[in-house]
């Protein structure tokens, strides 16, 4: 309040979203685990899609300061407003094709992907720059932040490769304040903290990751990805 100065790293300690969220208690898992954003998967036909019904009764008991994000992928707006409405999200994620024109009508705070070949895709091209990368300056002015993932198809328990963390650096991490940056992509406990250390992005955003079989997670996974993203 007033004047009162905030701990040095409160602004710049790195932010977790567990995505695919399923059940209340995994919720409640990453919620005491120290999660600040639980990721809930409203595309049909994938491994860890919810309905409303669902993620209605998570939702709201939920702690005031964990945000709840919708994400979802070539869906008309009526349909995600509505999805939005029922639920109680506070955040939407776009995943699929969807132009800055699609994204500028929502109330609430969107989240743009924008999908980048993995490292192992790249390694030994030098002339490879920005790739990519092009596509995060259209949505600049209409997404709140930009969650950076892999071009490969959702897990359905394998082990994703990464992204070039170190070219990432390009588009700007914590302290390009023109964009926050969300890294996705391959994390897991064992390698978020070098991930974090590199990029220095806003947040990071797992979901296999921590996970025990596709749509539940892992308790022990989930406590040392939180830990090692909030300590690096």
């Amino acid at each position: 309040m007033g004047g009162a100065s905030r701990p040095p790293h409160a602004s710049t300690m790195t932010r977790v979203k567990i995505c695919g969220i399923t059940n209340v208690e995994d919720a409640r898992l990453a919620v005491t685990a120290g999660a600040d954003a639980l990721g809930f998967i409203f595309v049909e036909n994938t491994p860890r899609f919810v309905t409303p019904e669902q993620v209605a009764p998570i939702v709201r008991g939920l702690p005031p300061f964990v945000t709840p994000v919708g994400v979802f992928w070539n869906h008309k707006s009526g349909h995600v407003k509505a999805v939005a409405e029922a639920c109680g999200l506070r955040a939407l994620q776009f995943h699929g094709d969807e132009t800055p024109e699609d994204l500028a009508g929502y109330a609430l705070p969107v989240i743009k992907t924008i999908k980048l070949p993995p490292v192992s895709t790249i390694d030994g091209l030098p002339e490879y720059r920005i790739g990519g990368f092009i596509d995060a300056l259209y949505f600049r002015d209409i997404a709140s932040a930009l969650l950076l993932d892999t071009t490969a198809r959702w897990s359905e328990g394998e082990v994703r490769a990464t992204l070039a963390w170190q070219r990432i650096r390009m588009v700007g991490g914590r302290h390009d304040h023109r964009m926050h940056i969300i890294l996705s992509g391959g994390l897991t406990p064992e390698n978020v903290a070098e991930a974090v250390s590199v990029v220095r992005p806003h947040a990071v955003d797992v979901n296999s990751g921590v996970e025990a079989r596709p749509g539940k997670k892992d308790p022990d996974k989930i406590r040392r990805f939180v830990a090692a993203a909030k300590g690096a």
